[in-house]
């Protein structure tokens, strides 16, 4: 296996997801889209899954004309969503494309930066139903697909307040030490049982507006893109990863 220095500065060929079904949901902004298109440039077939059609159209545009296999869109809120609609994402999945090779969790909404004792129960909710029970659930129900690949592999994304909380991260921290614990869960479930492997990332600081949210007083100019952590996001989505299961990355150093 790579060091994770190795997975950092990862040179993916060129056809690295050639002939893939890749569904990368949050890609109409931030890392969702840049990989989105990293990965429709490296050969993947991507159905790009968000709530804003508009920005998703924008991306599928920009992959097609960077010369990318044609995307698809899936419009879903994941706010709102009940099961019947991810059952109904499953069979279109199959229906469409007979099969579906990875997936990669980008989508996910901050909350309310504030201490526990004043946190609203309703942006609780929310942010539990998009950070954590849509990965889940879009999960389980894609299983069978992704169980059917000659390989398939999951990406979650993680935070630093997922593995050490800090002071009024509430439920976004909550959120995301959970999908630590679903990254373990799932990739020990399927671990003797298929050829799916799961494993999480976190992206540390990222120049995403999420970002700029709970940093106001920040200077994007002086966070990192998203582009300059896509190899690591590349090796766990190609061949080169089987046998990397369970696993909890840093983007970087620091």
């Amino acid at each position: 296996m790579l060091t994770i220095e190795e997975m950092r500065s990862y040179q993916a060929t060129n056809d690295l997801l050639k002939d893939k079904v890749i569904l990368v949901t949050g890609a109409s902004d931030g890392i969702g889209r840049v990989a989105a298109k990293v990965y429709a440039k490296h050969g993947a077939t991507v159905i790009l899954l968000g709530r804003d059609l508009k920005k998703l159209e924008y991306v599928y545009d920009e992959i097609e004309a960077d010369g990318g296999a044609q995307p698809a869109i899936i419009p879903m809120n994941f706010s709102s969503a009940i099961p019947t609609e991810y059952e109904q994402l499953a069979i279109n999945i199959e229906q469409e494309f007979g099969r579906l090779d990875g997936i990669l969790h980008s989508a996910g909404i901050l909350g309310d930066l504030t201490p526990l004792e004043m946190y609203d129960p309703n942006t609780w909710d929310e942010v539990m139903k998009v950070n954590l029970r849509a990965p889940f659930m879009l999960t389980q129900h894609l299983l069978p697909l992704l169980k059917r690949a000659p390989e398939a592999s999951v990406i979650f994304m993680s935070s630093s307040v997922g593995r050490k909380a800090r002071a009024f991260w509430g439920a976004y921290a909550v959120a995301k030490a959970g999908i630590e614990n679903l990254t373990v869960l799932f990739a020990d479930e399927l671990a003797n049982t298929s050829k799916v492997r799961v494993n999480c990332i976190n992206p540390q600081g990222t120049r995403t507006a999420m970002r700029a949210k709970a940093y106001p007083a920040e200077d994007p100019s002086q966070v990192p893109p998203a582009e300059q952590i896509m190899p690591l996001f590349l090796f766990l989505m190609g061949a080169e990863s089987v046998g990397v299961n369970g696993k909890s990355f840093d983007a970087r150093d620091k």
